[in-house]
């Protein structure tokens, strides 16, 4: 990769962020209910929102025919997030509990689901992860016992589920054998109106829809199955597989936009016969903030890249595109982490006041490195990926 987008790609980038900007950030603050944390939807699924996603062509383009692209999920996600966290958030959501119906799902429940989530008209939900099994994912419980008419019926529960309890429809990963890990795995697409089917919010730090399903006794049946029997964890991981690199793009977009507030602060502020970005050690802060968010966003191209082309080994240094992606992840939310603090920093008391941009981002920036593999998870994945290729490289009688 030239580390540099294409016309194509450039083009995408800045229609993205026109779109955003004409559709959240005027009138409503761009990032957040509210920015306080006490809108109208804090912590529920805003459908007011997703109709407004899809009104301003951003929905579209996350439900191309044959779905987006790693690298047009990571621009989507970047230049949504640089206007509207909210807004990111809320498209990001609707592509995760889609895209397993897009990817793998049979043309009946494509035709039936997609084109609501693409209009905003339907919520989607990914409910994996469960109160044992959440960066374990192979460890889930939820149990698909053998029912009537070769169908089956759920029985337990899910947690932190995004979306959740406001979804319209679910892919749901349950256990439909006896093997263990992986195996055994079933995913199903669960209509939010099947009976047995209940949850409740969960009261997070940042307003994300977020809440916990109970399945008691659910019925799915045959045609309710996403790709084959048993066959759910590869369901699940190519989803995962395909959208981990854009968790670090909405990271990045978080911290361009910190950054970019700390850059005008500095200039505007005056302090000790000057402007603030005139103290040496504000001018430093400032560059290694600039430094990391670049670095970060070249890293998630990059992994991007190698997703689209399946580009297993192409690195100088042999790294696969499942350890590109883990080290985009947690390179970009780290990032975000440190720049978004250090704008704080920078700002003072103010960027502590409810309804700060930089308040809003605080609360924001600390659930990335924790969703879709914490950062401990990426740095285990990265390092069984380098033990691997070291092992393969050693002589048999080294």
């Amino acid at each position: 990769m030239a580390f540099t987008l294409s016309p194509h790609q450039r083009g995408f980038a800045a229609s993205v962020r026109a779109a955003a900007e004409r559709a959240f950030a005027s009138g409503a603050p761009a990032h957040g209910g509210g920015r306080g944390g006490h809108g109208e939807h804090a912590g529920r699924v805003d459908r007011a929102l997703l109709r407004r996603l899809a009104d301003a062509g951003l929905l579209a383009r996350l439900f191309p025919e044959k779905g987006a692209s790693a690298l047009e999920l990571c621009l989507l996600r970047e230049n949504t997030a640089g206007v509207s966290t909210a807004a990111e958030t809320a498209l990001a959501l609707q592509g995760l509990g889609a895209y397993p119906v897009l990817q793998s799902g049979t043309p009946e429940q494509a035709e039936e689901w997609i084109p609501r989530a693409a209009a905003g008209e339907a919520v989607a939900a990914f409910a994996l992860s469960e109160p044992e099994a959440g960066s374990d994912a192979a460890a889930l419980r939820l149990e698909a016992r053998p029912g009537r008419d070769g169908g089956w019926r759920l029985h337990g529960e899910k947690t932190w589920i995004s979306n959740a309890p406001d979804a319209d429809f679910y892919t749901v990963f349950a256990r439909t054998g006896p093997d263990p890990g992986a195996r055994g795995v079933s995913a199903f697409l669960v209509p939010a109106d099947r009976p047995g089917l209940h949850g409740e919010h969960l009261d997070m730090l940042a307003d994300h829809a977020l809440g916990r399903l109970v399945f008691d006794g659910v019925p799915v049946g045959p045609g309710d199955l996403i790709g084959e029997q048993g066959r759910g964890f590869r369901v699940a991981m190519r989803t995962l597989d395909l959208f981990r690199p854009s968790v670090g793009a909405f990271a990045v977009g978080m911290a361009q936009a910190a950054l970019d507030a700390a850059e005008r602060h500095a200039a505007a502020r005056h302090a000790f016969g000057g402007p603030l970005r005139d103290q040496q050690t504000v001018a430093h802060t400032l560059a290694e903030m600039a430094v990391r968010t670049q670095a970060a966003r070249l890293l998630v191209y990059w992994a991007a890249e190698a997703q689209d082309t399946a580009a297993d080994g192409g690195a100088p240094d042999g790294a696969t595109p499942t350890e590109r992606a883990a080290m985009a992840k947690l390179h970009a939310t780290e990032t975000a982490q440190y720049v978004v603090d250090a704008a704080v920093q920078i700002h003072g008391a103010r960027a502590l006041q409810r309804g700060h941009l930089l308040e809003h981002l605080y609360r924001e920036v600390r659930a990335p490195r924790i969703y879709e593999g914490a950062s401990e998870v990426q740095r285990g994945i990265i390092a069984r990926e380098m033990f691997r290729r070291a092992d393969r490289r050693r002589p048999p009688d080294a």
